[in-house]
């Protein structure tokens, strides 16, 4: 038996802007809620800060932070927590845009922190549900926006629900 060898080739197109005032009112008050929900967040143990914004298609942007627990796993990260908020609060609007950043007490970060696996599932299971792309903006340390089109770009062989 020989083995099937296939390659892919994987490309992530993203833009990275440094100009805050190309972006329009709505996007600058999305940016700013995820920065003003990172002063919130509860990361005694870790010391690494998150926070996120989500706007919704109806214009209410939804704030979260990461929340730990002193056994780690038992902790949620902010992207999932506004996610969630979103979802539980206003369950029929769809997520257009979700924004976050970090801020490392004690430690330098030199380049855009991204969200994890599960926050990445998570997104794309909204992308999914509302048949929309989430577009993504990623505050950098020099407050530089990495900006992803959708959950997709970043999550490469994603599983989904049509696999159940």
């Amino acid at each position: 038996m020989t083995a099937l060898k296939k390659s892919i080739q994987l490309n992530v197109e993203f833009l990275i802007e440094r100009n805050w005032e190309v972006f329009s009112t709505e996007e600058q008050k999305l940016l700013n809620k995820a920065i003003e929900a990172t002063k919130d967040a509860y990361a005694p143990y870790s010391k690494f800060k998150v926070g996120a914004a989500v706007l919704l298609a109806n214009g209410n942007i939804i704030k979260g932070n990461n929340q730990e627990n002193a056994t780690y796993p038992n902790g949620l990260c902010a992207e999932r927590v506004a996610l969630f908020n979103a979802a539980s609060n206003f369950p029929n609007q769809k997520i257009n845009a979700i924004a976050l950043t970090i801020d490392y007490v004690g430690k330098t970060i030199t380049q855009p922190v991204f969200p994890c696996g599960s926050c990445r599932q998570s997104m794309l299971e909204y992308e999914d549900r509302f048949n929309q792309n989430i577009k993504i903006y990623i505050i950098g340390p020099s407050n530089e926006v990495v900006i992803i089109n959708s959950v997709k770009d970043i999550l490469p062989f994603a599983f989904s629900g049509d696999f159940l």
